[in-house]
């Protein structure tokens, strides 16, 4: 009898939501994020409850008991690229990201049931993966719920979760190094050869600088590109290989057409790249 008492409430709990969401506001607005990373995005909808002078952790939201993580309906995580999380790995997907609160340490939780109404229905059969991450203690108050992709880098990022005077991070990567080299090099074999992309990831990866150069020569030819591009790629490839001198004088080429094409950002990252090499 309690648990149907308890699933008429919770049916009844979502026809209200639905009945008056579309003529009042929602007490604990609703914010979909959408974060670039690795070679794919990572979408994620929460609805952010505010403090209003109540005590949240060990209070309102117990510790050791399932949370949300968030108001409302559960919140919603989806990476359209496979992910690891605090070194676990997950597929890509669509999944619930709920939590246990603790005053040391937080268990983060993804579900394969994704779309719920708070945790009434929560099972742990229906459990992904968990683990634990730092109970994060707050000096300032954050008075709305607040999840935020921060230290945002092209394979490697933090989730973070920031409420009352607590909050976690979670750690996020993706591998896609082989999955990039490969497609690189299967476009070399194409009449468009992406030059340009390619030699970025290779600065920016530490791949064979010989490699990098021979496309930056090939870049310079590439009349799609101003002229002042291609020299920068090239004197930055020719610093990372150990070539201060020919790094220096194409930059300052490079500074040259920029200074005649007005182009002062361009003038200022060859210039960058000469006072690197002089070092």
């Amino acid at each position: 009898m309690k648990k149907l008492s308890l699933g008429i409430c919770t049916i009844l709990l979502i026809i209200t939501a639905n009945t008056y969401a579309q003529i009042t506001p929602q007490p604990s607005s609703t914010e979909t994020i959408t974060q670039g990373f690795g070679l794919g995005k990572i979408n994620l909808t929460y609805s952010r409850p505010n403090v209003k002078g109540r005590k949240i952790f060990g209070g309102m939201e117990p510790y050791g008991i399932v949370w949300r993580t968030g108001a409302n309906s559960a919140t919603v995580i989806k990476f359209t690229d496979d992910v690891i999380m605090e070194g676990k790995k997950i597929p890509a997907g669509e999944y619930g990201l709920f939590s246990i609160p603790g005053e040391s340490e937080w268990t983060i939780i993804i579900s394969k049931q994704p779309n719920q109404w708070g945790a009434y229905s929560y099972k742990e059969a229906d459990d992904f993966l968990r683990f634990r991450v730092k109970t994060e203690t707050l000096r300032d108050l954050t008075e709305t719920m607040t999840l935020a992709f921060t230290d945002v880098a092209p394979t490697t990022c933090k989730l973070q979760m920031r409420w009352e005077h607590s909050g976690f991070a979670i750690h996020i990567t993706a591998d896609i190094d082989a999955k990039v080299m490969a497609r690189i090099d299967s476009a070399m074999n194409t009449a468009k050869k992406p030059y340009y992309e390619a030699i970025i990831y290779y600065y920016n990866n530490n791949k064979d600088m010989t490699r990098a150069l021979a496309w930056a020569n090939e870049l310079e030819k590439d009349k799609a590109f101003p002229p002042f591009v291609p020299k920068l790629w090239k004197a930055r490839v020719l610093l990372k290989k150990g070539d201060k001198a020919a790094a220096i004088a194409t930059a300052q080429e490079g500074v040259k057409i920029a200074a005649e094409s007005k182009s002062d950002e361009y003038v200022r990252l060859n210039t960058e790249v000469i006072d690197q090499a002089k070092k």
